[in-house]
């Protein structure tokens, strides 16, 4: 899986780069230093991830992000300080992936960039819950959603992509049996009979999109 790294900080792309390297599976193909050579040679390489810093000189990521996404397939794994940092969500309406914060430890950096190359995304609770909000998700999909609670419509489009309740507690820092009472109203809600019913209810309102885990 090839990967460009992005970051105007040499320490922190380099840091990255050489640990994406490592793996046997990833292949860093190009190193930038600002959106502009982002796009550049994302354009060149074709890399199946780009790993974008938020801030960025020259061009910004959210920038960068909006034009990779809009002219080829290459997957944006957002960088940033804060989880609930404004430009995340910009970056996300520009069509990342997801995001990571940039103390995230080696595991889960090299777990992320595997997950969005394959076509998962990765929103924390945090962004999820934002989304659900900004976009109307709630609206969009009929008054059925309507009659669940915000914890429970996060809960709703984790189970369409196919998450399982031990994924969904890591995901929302909460305990087993806390998602399993809220899969349990979820389904019961919507008149669903089991998780398959999850999934197409989501496929089938626009709320996950083809191909996302």
């Amino acid at each position: 899986m090839k990967v460009v790294v992005a970051d105007d900080q040499p320490v922190i792309r380099d840091g990255f780069a050489a640990l994406l390297e490592a793996q046997p599976d990833l292949w860093v193909v190009g190193k930038a230093a600002n959106g502009r050579e982002l796009v550049e040679q994302v354009a060149v390489a074709e890399p199946e991830v780009a790993l974008v810093d938020v801030r960025m000189p020259v061009m910004d990521g959210i920038e960068a992000t909006r034009r990779i996404t809009a002219s080829g397939d290459t997957r944006v794994l957002i960088l940033t300080t804060f989880g609930l940092d404004e430009y995340v969500f910009d970056a996300i309406r520009a069509g990342a992936s997801g995001f990571l914060l940039k103390d995230v430890t080696a595991e889960r950096l090299v777990e992320a960039v595997r997950l969005v190359g394959e076509g998962s995304m990765l929103l924390g609770p945090g962004v999820t819950r934002r989304l659900v909000e900004d976009f109307g998700v709630q609206r969009a999909a009929g008054e059925e959603v309507l009659r669940l609670t915000p914890r429970e419509t996060e809960v709703l489009l984790l189970l369409g992509q196919g998450w399982s309740n031990a994924e969904i507690a890591a995901s929302l820092v909460v305990g087993a049996e806390t998602v399993k009472s809220h899969v349990s109203e979820v389904l019961r809600k919507l008149g669903l009979r089991d998780r398959v019913q999850a999934v197409v209810f989501c496929y089938e309102r626009g709320l996950v999109t083809p191909g996302v885990r």
